[in-house]
């Protein structure tokens, strides 16, 4: 698909935003610090689309200023955003094709979505990259695609779910229903951080299945998979306890117990080779005091389980679903503190993702909801996976019934794990 982008022009907050040198960022939003390239989708627009949106993001920086910083490291060695006001980038882009050639290859990692997110190139040093940048592409139907691309440490896929929302509400010229809150020091580590239990989010694992191999002799393709409410109920009675008084399963725990199971065997991994899962948990509900209402940050925690080849692939599809239920009731405010406080001692420490499967669910976030002037999206998800781990939960697109799974595997993988599908 051809796309010919303009220059980029930098776009910045009406008014001042802040006299403060630093943003603070939590150790929750410095395990996070990779990009995150999304694109949404929209059939009708105006004719100047493009200037409407920028015109607008001006005005609704002033509530977000973080975004026109960059990342910094203090004298103190933490990471933070230094408020230098660099602006954000914005395009505006055209393309000659139909917008539905965009509604029909939604895959991330495809080249057609990576033509409608502009990355800046002109920086070396990650540091010195823009925490957001934004690409409008119009189509000669009428439609454009909003794509974006932000660093993850300034914002979970809820908070950035609320961004869009509230600037597609600063474009209607409505108040914010959401406005930001930005005070992340609410998230400090402990004064004298404890760690409590056993974080085995972070625990390295043997490779003892060549999977390091595997992943560099073939190449990674990724496919959308559609559970439709069928396989839906048909998982979530697999992934039930059997019996009376047993515990049902949700969608979620039993579409990422089947995710866990499956992509373990289409991995061909060893039965003594150990299987890491891990899922994010929102915490903001789960903290005590609950963090405020509109918090804006990185507010997940990852939930882990770990087993054996051998055990998972051998027991029911409902001892993975309890391994899940049980690592969601562990994921209290304890927890929480003593994970942060965990990343606060072994310097900004990330998970280990050897041997892993990392399930996120969007399916629920808010980002079709954010309306322009010109309804809501038809279509929004990420243009490519942060990392070949990742395994996402998208809302159907015509069906909000169904789940669509967005999922990386080398290629002879992925067709085991389409196998695995089939049979559902």
């Amino acid at each position: 698909m051809k796309v010919r982008r303009s220059e980029p022009v930098l776009v910045h907050a009406t008014g001042a935003a802040t006299t403060q040198e630093y943003y603070f960022l939590s150790n929750l939003d410095r395990n996070v610090a990779v990009l995150m390239k999304t694109v949404h989708i929209f059939s009708v627009s105006c004719d100047d689309v493009a200037t409407l949106l920028r015109d607008s993001l001006s005005r609704v920086l002033s509530q977000y200023y973080p975004f026109e910083g960059r990342l910094a490291v203090r004298e103190d060695g933490r990471l933070a955003v230094r408020n230098d006001r660099r602006g954000v980038p914005f395009v505006d882009a055209v393309s000659d094709y139909e917008l539905q050639v965009v509604c029909d290859a939604t895959a991330p990692g495809s080249e057609l979505l990576g033509d409608l997110v502009y990355v800046s190139m002109q920086h070396e040093n990650a540091l010195e990259a823009p925490m957001l940048t934004v690409q409008v592409t119009t189509f000669k139907c009428g439609g454009f695609v909003l794509g974006l691309a932000m660093n993850h440490c300034l914002a979970d896929g809820q908070s950035a779910a609320e961004f869009i929302c509230s600037w597609a509400e600063t474009a209607r010229g409505v108040a914010m229903s959401t406005p930001p809150y930005l005070d992340r020091t609410v998230q400090r580590a402990r004064p004298i951080p404890t760690v409590d239990f056993a974080h085995d989010e972070f625990a390295e694992i043997e490779d003892v299945s060549g999977l390091a191999g595997t992943f560099g002799k073939e190449p990674c393709v990724y496919r959308s998979f559609t559970f439709d409410a069928g396989k839906l109920h048909r998982l979530k009675q697999a992934a039930s306890e059997q019996g009376q008084g047993g515990t049902k399963s949700s969608v979620f725990v039993a579409l990422t117990a089947f995710v866990w199971v499956s992509r373990t065997r289409a991995l061909r991994m060893l039965p003594d080779q150990k299987s890491k899962l891990l899922f994010a948990v929102d915490a903001r509900l789960r903290v005590d005091p609950p963090l405020p209402p509109g918090f804006w940050g990185n507010a997940i925690i990852f939930a882990c389980c770990i087993s054996t080849a051998r055990d998972l692939l051998s027991k029911p599809l409902s001892a993975a679903a309890r391994s899940i239920r049980e690592a969601i009731v562990r994921t209290d405010d304890a927890f929480i503190r003593s994970a942060v406080d965990y990343i606060e001692l072994n310097s900004g420490a990330r998970p280990s993702l050897m041997a892993t499967t990392l399930v996120t669910a969007w399916n629920r976030l808010r980002f079709r909801a954010a309306d322009f002037g010109w309804g809501e999206a038809i279509y929004s998800g990420p243009a490519e996976l942060p990392q070949k781990e990742v395994a996402m939960f998208l809302r159907g697109v015509s069906d909000s019934q169904s789940t669509v799974l967005v999922i990386g595997m080398p290629v002879s993988c992925m067709q085991a794990f389409q196998e695995t599908v089939d049979l559902l």
